[in-house]
């Protein structure tokens, strides 16, 4: 298959070396997956501004990052509870169907797709006695906006709720810390802005809050008490591990320290999304969302206004070219998403830039001119 850019919100590109570090085999049981597995969930913790010492634990669950957002949310969320759901998007209402399909009491809190949720309404939905855990999404990926967990999670503290956050698309390229932002559990995955490998997620949370959990889960696999217990007891997976995804998420570990860290990886993606928006701009694209509460993870899109833009055509054509794009996810106008995490650098964003400019070029759609510069 022919190399392609992602310019998604993961799977993303990675390094060479992240996918050479799969390359080899190792035996699940054998003491230097153990050490490996003990090695990332306390570089987890760190990068969460944790560790076990100040009361956290980091526990990897197989599977993609709504295997661990429905690991949490069915192991800790006791029968006399009651989930309220921070929607603003669909990776909120995805929580809200994962609830319903638990049938957890629960109750959702919406906001436009292109507003950020509002902490004061956080605070008057507490009120209600019979709410006992919180789940917002932190950066929700349908726009690419950026909900203010740092503000929701103290006055979730405050009321002595419990605050569940899916920071799938921040975690590793957006400065989180747990305890600051009084986050009892975080869930994220192996393939977004640590730049791994699809394969498996994890959950970074309050041991008290953890040891909460145990015999309130409502699957065996998924029972995220149990997962931890069985790492705290002999540093294995009680199911099969994906080795080889966690030999590429520690070599993705190694890369994310050389970079600088969470703060030299929020500089990259950031610089990618300005020159992205701000060139698209000059194609005439008009973004969905107000530069305020827009993310450096995704940028979505109006649909252009001409008569001769098609999506899947656009689409298509970019593919061709060597560019995957995303299309749009919300419910009541036409985007499409440009993603600019993972091993992507200015030179790549250059690369979609063009492919861009040639496709609207072939579909018959002009680029604005540019209006006069006045001299005040």
């Amino acid at each position: 298959m022919k190399r392609k850019l992602l310019f998604t919100p993961g799977p993303l590109n990675t390094s060479a070396s992240v996918k050479e570090a799969m390359l080899r085999d190792v035996g699940s049981r054998d003491k230097e997956f153990i050490d490996l597995i003990r090695n990332i969930r306390r570089r987890l913790l760190e990068l969460g501004g944790v560790s076990q010492a100040r009361g956290f634990e980091a526990v990897l669950i197989q599977g993609s990052g709504t295997f661990g957002i429905e690991s949490v949310i069915s192991s800790v969320v006791p029968p006399n509870g009651k989930l309220l759901i921070i929607a603003n998007g669909a990776y909120g209402e995805r929580i809200v169907k994962i609830a319903a399909g638990y049938h957890l009491p629960h109750e959702v809190l919406r906001c436009p797709e292109n507003q950020a949720a509002d902490p004061r309404a956080v605070q008057q939905k507490l009120q209600n006695s019979q709410i006992t855990h919180v789940a917002a999404v932190h950066c929700e990926t349908t726009t690419g906006i950026l909900n203010p967990i740092n503000d929701i999670g103290p006055i979730v503290h405050a009321a002595k709720r419990t605050f569940i956050v899916d920071a799938m698309s921040s975690f590793g390229a957006i400065p989180i810390s747990l305890q600051n932002d009084a986050i009892d559990f975080l869930v994220s995955s192996a393939n977004k802005c640590i730049q791994g490998v699809p394969g498996f997620s994890f959950a970074l949370a309050s041991r008290e809050k953890l040891a909460g959990a145990k015999g309130l889960a409502r699957t065996l696999s998924l029972d995220l008490y149990e997962q931890w217990r069985g790492l705290e007891q002999d540093g294995q997976f009680r199911f099969t591990p994906p080795t080889h995804t966690l030999l590429a998420f520690a070599q993705a570990l190694d890369e994310l320290d050389r970079e600088g860290g969470v703060a030299g990886r929020h500089r990259r993606y950031f610089a990618n999304q300005k020159l992205l928006a701000s060139s698209m701009a000059e194609l005439g694209f008009v973004p969905y969302l107000q530069s305020a509460v827009q993310s450096p993870i995704i940028t979505a899109f109006h649909y252009p206004t001409h008569p001769n833009f098609r999506f899947d055509e656009f689409y298509s054509r970019l593919s061709a070219l060597g560019m995957v794009i995303y299309p749009g996810k919300l419910t009541t106008v036409e985007c499409f998403r440009l993603g600019n995490i993972g091993d992507l650098h200015a030179p790549d964003m250059h690369a979609l830039l063009n492919a861009i400019k040639k496709v609207l070029a072939d579909m018959n759609i002009p680029i604005p001119v540019p209006g006069p510069v006045h001299n005040i």
